[in-house]
């Protein structure tokens, strides 16, 4: 029997008090939308309506979207727009590069839309933009946010081979909930991939995250728990579904900061070494401040 939810709110009720948000419009903020217009760059925090990026942004911080802003899945939780995409921009890893030493960057993320019209998936770019970041601004922690290369073991050791201090892959959601909201993705890949990646590259930390609010119960999210922890997982974040339209996966419901809390402290009883746990957590946020908390921890 499956435990009742905590501070049920329904959906269709206001918008929580704890989501809520101020619009962005800081001096940073505009200087940095500026810089990634004036190099055509793309970013998560503008493509997936990400919450945090009037905070982000404002803080000097931002997740690069490369290999263009077409996805070849339509994941239907997804803001980012899905289709056939253009050209593979060689170009990008340098600007990407250029970016992150004009904005200073001591930690830099950097994502991707999924690419599967490409045999490597786009790992050769990631590659380049970690390298030529690294060239230029060796002083910048890089985290890369890449997608399941469809189970292929290659391309994932080309992107470890360059070298990136976090490497995250996000499990998204529950087993049970794939079919429904990331048909082009499978449960026991993304386990598979976060595995292969802790056994290969030992040393760089292994991260993910998962949305609550499709409709998953609380045994079900512990079991994910569990699972990550069994491929040695380390860095975990864990934030509220916000369905971007109409045309998307709806949201079964609202959960309580309190709750957030409660499924922090499950987890951390695991053994994760940082979980970030809140309505408005998303991969990248506070991305440097896991960061620090993860290494702060294996040092002890």
């Amino acid at each position: 029997m499956h435990e009742a939810p905590l501070n049920f709110v329904r959906p269709r009720e206001a918008k929580p008090a704890w989501l809520k948000v101020r619009a962005p419009g800081s001096e940073n903020f505009i200087r940095l939308k500026s810089i990634m217009a004036d190099l055509k760059l793309n970013t998560v925090c503008e493509d997936a309506h990400c919450p945090n990026i009037g905070e982000c942004w404002h803080h000097g911080t931002a997740t690069f979207m490369i290999l263009g802003d077409i996805c070849t899945r339509a994941c239907t939780y997804c803001a980012v727009a899905h289709g056939k995409p253009v050209v593979t921009d060689l170009d990008e890893p340098r600007r990407v590069a250029h970016a992150i030493v004009s904005m200073a960057l001591k930690h830099a993320v950097i994502t991707s839309v999924d690419r599967d019209d490409l045999p490597d998936g786009g790992a050769a770019i990631f590659a380049d933009t970690i390298q030529r970041t690294r060239a230029q601004r060796p002083e910048c922690r890089i985290e890369v946010l890449i997608p399941d290369f469809q189970g292929k073991e290659a391309p994932l050791k080309t992107v470890l081979d360059a070298g990136p201090d976090v490497l995250n892959h996000n499990i998204e959601t529950v087993p049970r909930l794939y079919r429904m909201a990331r048909s082009g993705g499978r449960y026991p890949r993304s386990l598979e991939l976060l595995d292969r990646s802790r056994t290969y590259a030992p040393h760089i930390a292994t991260k993910t995250g998962i949305m609550v609010g499709l409709g998953e119960e609380r045994d079900e999210i512990l079991q994910v728990f569990g699972d990550l922890r069994k491929v040695g997982v380390q860095i975990l974040t864990i934030g509220q579904y916000l369905r971007p339209s109409a045309a998307h996966t709806p949201m079964i419901r609202y959960y309580h900061p309190d709750e957030f809390a409660e499924l922090k402290a499950q987890a951390m009883a695991l053994g994760f070494t940082h979980v970030e746990s809140g309505p408005l957590v998303r991969s990248s946020y506070h991305a440097h401040e896991q960061a620090d908390a993860h290494e702060a921890a294996v040092s002890r």
